[in-house]
C-alpha cells in the first residue's frame, strides 16, 4: 500500500511540476512588430562599408521577452545589443565596445512594418554626455534572409552614420 501511495504521489508531481511552471511563467507579449524581430533568431554574416566581415547572432532569452543580438565586427571587441517590448514601443539597448550604454526607442509600432528606426531615449555608463555614444539605429528587414541596418554614433555633436548588411547563415 505504502508502494503504491508513493507511486502515485511521485506521478502526480512528474506530471503537474510542468502545468504549475507553466501558470508561473506564461509566454511573453509580443506584438507583429516584435515577432518580426523575433524572427532573427540564428546567425547572419555581413560586411562593414569598410568591406571587413562581420558576424550577428540572435538569441531569445528571458522566456522570450528579450532578443539578444551579439555583434562580432571582425578585429574589434564583441558588443551586445538587447531588444525588448514596452507598450508598442521597441526597446533597444547597446552594449557599446566604447564602454557606454545608449537605449533608443522606436515610435509606437505595433505593426510589422519590416523597416524600424531607434531614436536616442537615454545614455548609462558615460563619463560626459558629450562623449561618443550611439544615439540612432535603423533596422530593415527586406525578406527574411536579408537584414541592413545603420548605426549612427554621435561624438561632440557630430553624428556619423555607418550602414551593415547581412544574410542569414544556415
Amino acid at each position: 500500500m505504502l508502494r503504491t501511495t508513493f507511486f502515485l504521489a511521485t506521478l502526480a508531481l512528474v506530471f503537474c511540476a510542468p502545468l504549475s511552471a507553466q501558470e508561473m511563467h506564461p509566454a511573453a507579449r509580443s506584438t507583429p512588430a516584435f515577432d518580426q524581430f523575433r524572427s532573427l533568431v540564428g546567425h547572419w554574416e555581413g560586411t562593414t562599408p569598410g568591406g571587413g566581415k562581420v558576424h550577428i547572432t540572435y538569441e531569445l532569452i528571458s522566456n522570450g521577452s528579450v532578443l539578444m543580438e551579439r555583434l562580432s565586427p571582425g578585429n574589434e571587441p564583441d558588443m551586445i545589443t538587447m531588444y525588448t517590448l514596452e507598450g508598442d514601443r521597441i526597446l533597444v539597448t547597446h552594449y557599446c565596445s566604447a564602454g557606454n550604454q545608449p537605449t533608443m526607442q522606436t515610435a509606437a509600432a505595433p505593426a510589422a512594418t519590416g523597416k524600424y528606426d531607434f531614436t536616442f531615449l537615454r545614455l548609462a555608463g558615460a563619463k560626459s554626455p558629450d562623449e561618443g555614444h550611439m544615439t540612432a539605429l535603423s533596422v530593415s528587414m527586406p525578406d527574411k534572409n536579408h537584414l541592413v541596418q545603420t548605426w549612427t554614433f554621435t561624438e561632440n555633436g557630430k553624428a556619423m552614420s555607418e550602414n551593415f548588411t547581412y544574410t542569414r547563415k544556415g
